[in-house]
């Protein structure tokens, strides 16, 4: 039984982190920096973010490590040092939960690779596995537990991502963004990714949505993805509420009471692992960790009732599939 299992044996319910990106910005990441080269430039920021998760509660940490593949760091001159850089991520987090006195999972974050795969792009599969490889190892190496596979739209990408896992022979979780009418940019439903999910052999240690458009957004879509986990672990990160532009910073809508509401309402849908994503500062985690903390359940919601207590929709699902069933039923 690996670490993630055995945390998830223990409590139930396990508290991911918070934002990695959104979080460096105010501590000087500059638009169209790598926030991965801050693993040797500003280790001492990296860590401080990562400790600010583990005061407030998480018990999973993210790496700072989600566009580590040589396919992205070659837009910063990095693709040389892949195993290195994602090694240095491992490492810098891994230091911080050993020295907490408490078990936390080390999650090593792979990101897309940023490339259409053919025959809409140009990247092959096997090169998509090839980049997804190699970074694992450095992750690997560096000590994550779980490869942390997040913000995914493509069925084969995630594929190609899972694949390398199982080369690295590094467990694995699978987070998609439904972002686009409820369902991914590449158009997969939360129902048919559980249902991958549920097909693979080994399967993931837990799936789920992260990152999208909103909490509410995130939290219809995980209706159906546990509806259709069968039995594995559903994980939900949703960022916090939509981003506003304000003066010349970018700021999300989603207070730490709101993100309390959304884990209760999380943890309600049966979601194993709860946590946040853009705009979630530490605050978020400890108001998500204070709620599940203190909440004693409920019925799942519905859709309604999430709107309800979240705020609208922000990319509702299209109605203009069934508009035209019923045109058609009515002709006929």
């Amino acid at each position: 039984m690996n670490k993630l299992q055995k945390l998830l044996k223990e409590k139930g319910i396990l508290l991911a982190d918070g934002a990695t990106g959104t979080n460096l910005i105010p501590m000087g990441l500059d638009s169209g920096q790598a926030p991965e080269a801050w693993n040797f430039d500003h280790v001492d920021r990296i860590q401080k973010l990562h400790q600010s998760f583990i005061d407030a509660g998480s018990d999973i940490v993210v790496t700072n490590s989600f566009g580590g593949t040589a396919r992205r760091l070659h837009l910063h001159d990095l693709h040389d040092r892949v195993v290195e850089i994602n090694r240095a991520a491992a490492e810098i987090a891994g230091d911080l939960v050993a020295k907490s006195g408490r078990e936390i999972v080390i999650a090593g974050s792979v990101g897309p690779t940023g490339d259409l795969l053919v025959p809409l792009g140009e990247l092959t599969y096997e090169a998509a596995v090839e980049a997804f490889e190699e970074q694992m190892i450095g992750l690997k190496q560096g000590g994550a537990d779980v490869a942390w596979i997040e913000t995914m739209s493509s069925p084969e990408e995630i594929d190609a991502a899972i694949e390398a896992a199982n080369k690295v022979e590094l467990d694995y979780v699978v987070t998609a963004s439904f972002d686009t009418a409820g369902n991914t940019m590449m158009g997969l439903t939360p129902a048919a990714f559980a249902q991958q999910m549920a097909g693979k052999y080994p399967r993931p240690q837990a799936f789920g949505s992260n990152c999208g458009v909103g909490a509410s957004d995130l939290l219809v879509a995980a209706i159906d993805l546990v509806a259709n986990a069968d039995g594995i672990p559903v994980v939900a990160k949703a960022n916090a509420g939509i981003p506003k532009i304000a003066g010349d910073k970018v700021v999300y809508s989603g207070s730490p009471e709101l993100m309390g509401d959304y884990a209760k309402l999380a943890m309600n849908l049966g979601v194993s692992i709860i946590g946040g994503c853009c705009g979630n500062s530490p605050a978020h985690v400890k108001a998500m960790a204070d709620a599940l903390r203190t909440h004693n359940g409920g019925d799942a919601p519905t859709e309604e009732e999430i709107i309800e207590t979240l705020g609208p929709l922000v990319s509702p699902k299209s109605t203009k599939k069934s508009e035209r069933s019923s045109r058609r039923r009515r002709r006929g």
